[in-house]
């Protein structure tokens, strides 16, 4: 650009087009784009995030009542108490005096509740049949 004279028409005319620009009501640049970054480091839109849902809190009691209920081993244990009881009648009523009549408990306890269902059958029946003397002999009937 070649030098202009100092009050010459040129140097006027250049000097009122930056007064002009100078003057001119300024469009304030937006400082966030929408789901873009600031200049700075703060983000955009920050109210918009989702909020993560409060965890509510259960008393003590109420959950360790849920969490024996809702074990999968009480449940399989449960399973394999019914499977046994199921399988040990169904064997009763088919083949009442068959050398397989032992081992349908365990089996159905097995079918239904894998190793916990034979655990808990097992056990079950340790309590529920009376210590000593032989299960299978028939009271005797008394005489008066």
């Amino acid at each position: 650009m070649a030098k202009m004279k100092k009050g010459s028409a040129a140097a006027k005319a250049w000097g009122k087009k930056m007064k002009a620009l100078r003057n001119k009501p300024k469009r304030k640049k937006s400082s966030t784009k929408k789901g873009g970054r600031r200049k700075t480091a703060r983000r955009a839109y920050t109210g918009l995030k989702r909020k993560a849902n409060k965890v509510k809190r259960r008393s003590k009691s109420v959950k360790g009542l849920k969490s024996i209920t809702s074990s999968s081993t009480l449940k399989k244990v449960a399973l394999g108490v019914g499977g046994a009881a199921i399988a040990s009648a169904a064997i009763g009523m088919i083949a009442p005096n068959s050398q397989f009549g032992r081992y349908a408990a365990p089996a159905g306890a097995y079918l239904m509740g894998g190793i916990e269902g034979i655990i808990g059958s097992m056990a079950l029946s340790m309590f529920s049949r009376p210590a000593g003397g032989n299960a299978n002999v028939a009271p005797a009937m008394e005489v008066l």
